[in-house]
């Protein structure tokens, strides 16, 4: 069998990543995962499944596995969760890498970093290139994340580079969907939660600055295919690269939701970028990826998950 290592594999990427793998009786998924941002209850109804393992570990300490591929979801990924700890955070960025990058060079694995988008930082060109190094603050409240992912992107490279593993990274954009934790503080689930409780949507600045926002059923069947991909020799960005304004996001949630929600606006929180969008021409002309969920489409099937009855005891 395909033996699947996957890192962070109960948080909202990663139980979906989980999920998809196991569609192929052929796969083996391993989720390891220490639970500091994850959720059980995102990979719960896999226990069952005798191809799917789960093991409860720190991806900051080494651990002996024999795996074939490894996806390395690895990180809190919300300003909330990675602020919280920012020592933690760089320490799963750059000694979970390591790690993971000494599991697959002893083992002759396949490995997929995920990246993001931060790593341009406030960019100053529009829309990002894979080309395009980045405007970061090397010593921000966000830099533990930005800079932690930039790091650990320099750490795959170099493998690869050394020609010690097959590595691949995936630059990560907005993405939304099922299973977002009602705390992480971002702002699809934010401005939704705000909406359902009839409570004043709040909006940063004057709601001018723009995301692109890719369902999670898109990305992750891009993630699967940047893995399949025989060789590929840069970082790839993977999103949806049609853009909206925050202020036009939350007035789609408010009609979406049916909401009498306000609109209010408060001072731009520090290092918030002004504009994030993809260009994705690379990942389409190598792979043939590209996003088919819409973001109407995509909120819907989001507030209907916020509003079962499961998730709603949770916040109501």
């Amino acid at each position: 069998m395909n033996k699947i290592l996957v890192t962070g594999g109960s948080g909202f990427l990663g139980s979906h990543l989980c999920e998809k793998l196991l569609m192929n009786k052929k796969n083996y998924v391993i989720c390891l995962d220490n639970f500091f941002t994850g959720d059980k209850e995102n990979i719960i109804h896999l226990l069952s499944n005798a191809h799917f393992e789960l093991i409860r570990h720190d991806i900051i300490n080494p651990i002996d596995i024999e795996v074939n591929e490894i996806y390395n979801l690895a990180c809190p990924a919300s300003p909330v969760h990675y602020q919280s700890n920012p020592i933690k955070t760089i320490k799963t960025n750059v000694m979970g890498a390591i790690n993971v990058l000494d599991i697959a060079q002893k083992t002759g694995a396949k490995v997929l970093q995920a990246s993001t988008s931060e790593v341009y930082g406030d960019p100053e060109v529009h829309p990002q290139k894979e080309s395009y190094w980045g405007k970061v603050n090397p010593i921000g409240i966000r830099s533990c994340y930005d800079e932690g992912k930039r790091a650990a992107e320099c750490l795959m490279m170099d493998y690869k580079r050394k020609k010690l593993v097959d590595t691949k990274i995936a630059r990560i954009f907005n993405t939304y969907g099922p299973k977002m934790a009602i705390n992480d503080g971002r702002v699809i689930s934010n401005f939704i939660l705000q909406a359902l409780k009839g409570e004043k949507i709040t909006v940063y600045g004057k709601g001018l600055q723009t995301r692109s926002f890719c369902y999670v059923d898109d990305l992750i069947n891009g993630l699967i295919a940047i893995m399949k991909t025989k060789v590929i020799d840069t970082p790839l960005n993977i999103g949806n690269p049609t853009e909206f304004t925050i202020l036009q996001l939350a007035k789609i949630i408010i009609k979406l939701t049916n909401s009498k929600s306000k609109i209010e606006f408060k001072a731009l929180p520090e290092d918030d970028p002004i504009q994030r969008k993809p260009d994705i021409s690379l990942i389409e002309n190598k792979i043939g990826w590209h996003p088919t969920i819409d973001l109407e489409e995509g909120l819907l099937n989001t507030i209907e998950y916020y509003c079962s009855n499961e998730i709603y005891s949770k916040w109501n």
